[in-house]
């Protein structure tokens, strides 16, 4: 029987529960509890999430974690950007109270899941996109299953790819998280095996068998255990570990990517973003790529994203993704905080909003070509979005890091 810690009226945005072990342990649940809007992350979820984190991380009875999305549809379709686009009005203060508040608790909460002590175990069923890749990111345990489709589509709304995307995509192998980044190319649980975003491959239908199996393992062990390694054998992290390896694969759907790493490598290490730009541009370059790149319906779904997406997130992205490659975590949040503000005070940010999902008709119309953000002034304008827009000693990431901790460049 599952016993409720905080109010579990249909109602709350996120759900918490336990599951008792048979050695006398905890598993704690935490349920994102919006599927009509997909579980996309809001202020306020992000906030319950923090303090049941904080509260667990304190009682030694809990000794891992299972974070899931209600419905069958999601995981977490991204950040619930409703509220966000009310505040963009022309007489907004850059920088943005609300956007202050809506990217600083949801990237507080990324960094407090990177570095929790006990294991984080992600049911990636569903979509998992923007807001969601980061709460994907931050577990370390990830499940996905034959359902699982992710993306960072930022650049459908005129954003960027945020949510610590600057940090898991540059680390993504041959270049594929700069490909995802620039197209927001939907992909599936094969292509998280292969970009490290995911380590086991379930069926839709084993999430009660995998609960069972965490239910029995041997949590006594961790009690009596002396180490503070969390990959000692005897550690909350090996006990999950062995329980997730021990539950049967399951076919998923051919990774995209692996399909097609060589040719999108290729592409990403084509030139400048101009140049991949050219190509992308180019339905005869794009057929002289290898393997059948182009005549695939994955790949020009992705191509035609990219070709109707916002030339300034395609020129944010790119520069994102070569200043992420020696920062740290905390940098790079820091980082993306400057960026989201100041996208939240220019007009892409909100044309694409407004296109996608106020007014729907789906035809943004963005304040600039490439060409024009690739040009001298249009360079200048690109990098005063990494610049802080906080007044000194105010940054709402401040205490992790100085004024300065990115270099006098990222600076007011």
């Amino acid at each position: 029987m599952t016993a409720a810690i905080e109010d579990t009226a249909l109602e709350a945005p996120v759900l918490f529960s336990t599951e008792p072990t048979d050695c006398g342990h905890l598993i704690g649940i935490m349920t994102l509890n919006t599927p009509k809007s997909l579980n996309a992350l809001s202020v306020e979820m992000c906030q319950l999430l923090s303090q049941q984190l904080e509260q667990w991380q304190r009682d030694d009875r809990v000794v891992a974690l299972v974070l899931r999305g209600a419905g069958d549809k999601a995981f977490c379709a991204g950040g619930d950007i409703r509220k966000l686009y009310d505040s963009m009005s022309e007489t907004a203060p850059l920088p943005n109270p609300y956007a202050t508040e809506f990217f600083s608790h949801e990237y507080r909460l990324y960094r407090q899941m990177h570095f929790y002590s006990k294991p984080l175990i992600l049911w990636g069923d569903g979509i998992i996109m923007g807001g969601g890749m980061g709460l994907m990111a931050g577990c370390s345990h990830r499940l996905v299953t034959e359902r699982t489709r992710f993306a960072m589509p930022e650049i459908t709304i005129g954003l960027f790819p945020d949510a610590s995307g600057s940090w898991f995509l540059q680390r993504m192998p041959a270049k594929t998280g700069l490909f995802l980044g620039l197209t927001g190319a939907q992909c599936n649980g094969n292509d998280a095996l292969l970009v490290n975003l995911a380590e086991y491959a379930v069926a839709s239908s084993d999430y009660d068998a995998i609960i069972q199996r965490l239910k029995q393992s041997d949590w006594q062990a961790v009690a009596d255990s002396d180490s503070t390694d969390k990959f000692h054998n005897n550690s909350a992290y090996s006990i999950v570990s062995r329980a997730l390896a021990a539950q049967p694969i399951a076919e998923l759907p051919t990774s995209k990517l692996a399909s097609y790493w060589h040719p999108i490598q290729q592409l990403m290490n084509s030139g400048s973003l101009g140049d991949i730009d050219a190509v992308l541009q180019s339905d005869e370059a794009l057929a002289q790529l290898d393997k059948g790149f182009a005549e695939d319906s994955w790949t020009q779904r992705a191509v035609a994203t990219y070709r109707h997406g916002c030339p300034v997130t395609a020129a944010l992205t790119y520069g994102l993704y070569h200043k992420a490659t020696d920062l740290s975590l905390e940098q790079v949040l820091y980082l993306e905080t400057n960026v989201a503000v100041h996208c939240a005070a220019n007009p892409d940010f909100k044309e694409g909003v407004r296109a996608l999902l106020i007014d729907k008709d789906r035809n943004p119309q963005w304040s600039r070509s490439l060409a024009d953000c690739l040009s001298a002034e249009g360079q200048q304008y690109i990098h005063q979005h990494f610049v802080n827009p906080y007044p000194k000693g105010e940054h709402p990431l401040g205490d992790w890091l100085s004024d300065d901790a990115l270099g006098s460049q990222f600076v007011r």
